[in-house]
């Protein structure tokens, strides 16, 4: 199958006006004909699920938590992007549009991200309405922070807790079409298959997580929005529940997997503390609007750091290495998440980290000059032009806590440091993945009808999302995009009826589940979910983390085949399946997760270039900066299933193609 991305003609700040005007339409009295599947209800789902549900469509909605609110989009803190130009900064949809470019390396479709720029203002309007509690200025206007990639202020923030408050806003628009019986709502129930029918999506296979029922659902269309797969890792800043399978499961019926090795590592994590932890903690990047980042520049005072020794608040200001301010000038501590995370992984990998864990990696965050310098400003805002040291202080913090106040105590409840006094402890970790399953300009897969959405989908980061631009994209998609774009698939579907579920195409799926899930319960393993999971995240982190090489790629193919093999002959599920039955959940996910792996891999080793999350060890300038091959590499890289060796996998190339932007060498300096 040849990949058409179906990007309109025209000016490309015209496109999706034009094109929207020419889409088919359903017209109101046939909507309650046809129905729609929507797995996941994050951001992405929950905004789809409810504007389908206000249109009239019959809609089925799916999350495996026990409610809405509990999709892992509620742990972006830090904001979302929008141009607005509130700030009269100079920022405009192109801006946005042309720093999420550059901020992808120039490895994302050029038309996806200007509309997504485009409807941006939009959201903001509606989650306004919605009664999201959006900070705001003295004067009442609402409020913009800066993020990394960027020079102006365009992120919309709510306090630390920002995608907690954007999906209460959708949750609440989501519970009004469950109110009013458009949207059928199935909680605790996780798709583990997609049901095609003449070629075409037409339901899903789904377990129902409590009494362990297999149910069939159909479908003229289905929604895909199930999040990222950052779990691959074992550890990452992500939900313990999140996970690849809806994705892979509609790769292995057809629907192209791309850009799978483009990961993004995020620089401002809670360090690893022991073999035993199961999960990273975020620490927003809103923080680095007020945190300096630094390691002391002596390695003998971050050897004494780490030995209990010496503290952070004992190392004079001249003997500490600013080492992001130093490096890029231009933006400090607000470069791209990648560009920060290379920077401490490298300052570490030299000998100069400062936590005392197994491999001494770890970076302070320090607040102390922005309490100074907020508590003098807020000081001589009350009239008091010669505050004391103690008052400024006083001050200081009183800002900090009113701008970032519940992530400081997270991270005083995680470390038992107060970040008021000493300065936070960070490292890299995986957070976020830009790659994810191919879609068209519609966000249509390559499986007629099966559309995909959020972070499920690859369209709009290229190789490197910006800060605040995943709620941006969630939203977007779900208010603004499949709206238009699944009722043009729709018009076609208006005489089509009601879409059986006892036909062959169901009964085959359903067979394919349940041996699926007979093969785990017997069979006579000895070792855990757990401990392949573990693993493989081992394997993953050290050979397709933030450094790879040519040989770390083929050794990790070879490895993560073996463990699958090992995995299937000892893996241990206790339980039966017509229960509640958590390790069997665990057991289908990784499975998914160890084929996803070795395709990463794959995807890491033929991409030679280093570009955004994708770093390639042998591609690198002489500053470490990344090296990318424009000649031979600016293409997504989509691949197709042929069966259970992913070493069989098919490349499919969508060459990109830059009208609008000139393609330069990513300079934050």
């Amino acid at each position: 199958m040849k990949l058409d991305s179906k990007i309109p003609e025209g000016h490309i700040s015209k496109k999706w006006t034009d094109y929207k005007d020419h889409l088919k339409l359903v017209a109101p009295n046939n909507r309650p004909k046809i129905d729609v599947i929507v797995v996941g209800t994050g951001l992405a789902g929950a905004s789809a699920a409810a504007s389908l549900g206000e249109m009239g469509y019959n809609v089925k909605a799916f999350c495996f938590q026990d409610s809405p609110r509990r999709a892992h989009s509620i742990a972006a803190q830090g904001g979302i992007n929008a141009a607005k130009n509130y700030q009269n900064d100079g920022d405009s949809i192109y801006r946005l549009f042309y720093d999420t470019i550059k901020g992808g390396d120039y490895r994302a479709r050029e038309a996806n991200v200007h509309r997504l720029a485009e409807v941006s203002g939009n959201i903001i309007d509606q989650c306004v309405a919605q009664g999201v509690p959006f900070a705001r200025d003295y004067g009442g206007m609402l409020d913009n922070r800066s993020f990394g990639g960027t020079q102006v202020q365009r992120t919309f923030y709510a306090a630390g807790q920002t995608g907690q408050q954007l999906l209460l806003g959708a949750y609440s628009s989501l519970s009004r079409q469950i109110g009013l019986g458009r949207v059928e709502m199935f909680n605790r129930h996780e798709m583990l298959d997609i049901v095609k029918v003449d070629g075409k999506a037409r339901g899903i296979i789904a377990r129902n997580l409590i009494t362990g029922e297999l149910e069939r659902h159909s479908a003229h269309a289905v929604i895909i929005a199930s999040g990222g797969y950052g779990n691959v890792y074992f550890l990452s800043t992500n939900a313990m529940g999140s996970n690849v399978t809806a994705a892979w499961k509609i790769h292995k019926k057809g629907a192209y997997f791309a850009n799978p090795c483009f990961v993004q590592i995020h620089p401002t994590c809670i360090p690893v503390h022991g073999e035993n932890q199961s999960k990273l903690t975020l620490m927003s990047e809103s923080l680095r609007n007020s945190g300096r980042i630094w390691v002391p520049k002596k390695i003998e005072d971050a050897a004494a750091i780490r030995e209990g020794r010496l503290k952070a608040t004992d190392i004079k200001e001249e003997d500490r290495d600013y080492f992001l301010e130093r490096r890029y000038p231009a933006f400090g501590n607000l470069v791209p998440r990648d560009v920060a995370s290379r920077a401490a992984k490298e300052r570490c990998d030299a000998g100069f980290g400062i936590e005392a864990n197994a491999t001494n990696e770890g970076v302070y965050l320090d607040f102390s000059s922005e309490i100074i310098s907020k508590g003098k400003q807020t000081a001589y805002a009350q009239g008091n032009h010669h505050p004391s040291d103690d008052e400024v202080i006083k001050l200081g913090k009183a800002w900090i806590e009113e701008k970032y106040g519940n992530l400081f105590q997270m991270y005083q409840q995680i470390t038992d440091e107060n970040p008021y006094e000493v300065p936070m402890k960070i490292y890299p970790a995986v957070h976020y993945t830009m790659g994810g399953v191919w879609v068209d300009y519609n966000l249509q897969s390559s499986i007629p009808g099966c559309f995909v959405a959020g972070e499920a989908n690859f369209s709009d980061h290229g190789a490197n999302r910006l800060g605040a631009s995943a709620l941006m994209q969630g939203l977007a998609d779900g208010y603004f995009v499949l709206p238009y774009t699944v009722s043009d698939y729709l018009a076609n579907e208006i005489r089509t009826g009601k879409i059986a579920t006892n036909s062959p195409e169901f009964d085959e799926a359903e067979a394919n589940v349940k041996s699926q899930i007979e093969k785990f319960l017997n069979n006579n393993g000895t070792k855990t979910v757990d401990h392949f999971h573990k693993k493989l995240g081992h394997i993953m982190w050290n050979k397709v983390g933030m450094g790879r090489n040519e040989q770390g790629l083929i050794e990790a193919i070879r490895e993560i085949a073996e463990l699958k093999e090992e995995f299937y002959r000892d893996v241990f599920v206790p339980g039966s399946s017509d229960e509640l039955n958590t390790e069997l959940e665990k057991a289908l996910r990784v499975a998914d997760f160890i084929d996803l792996g070795q395709l990463m891999a794959r995807d890491a080793l033929q991409r030679k270039e280093s570009a955004g999350g994708h770093f390639r060890e042998e591609y690198q300038d002489e500053e470490g900066e990344t090296l990318r091959d424009d000649e031979n590499f600016a293409f997504v890289g989509a691949w197709e299933y042929q069966g259970n060796d992913i070493n069989a996998e098919v490349l499919h190339k969508e060459v990109l193609e830059y009208e609008y932007i000139k393609i330069a060498a990513r300079n934050y300096k």
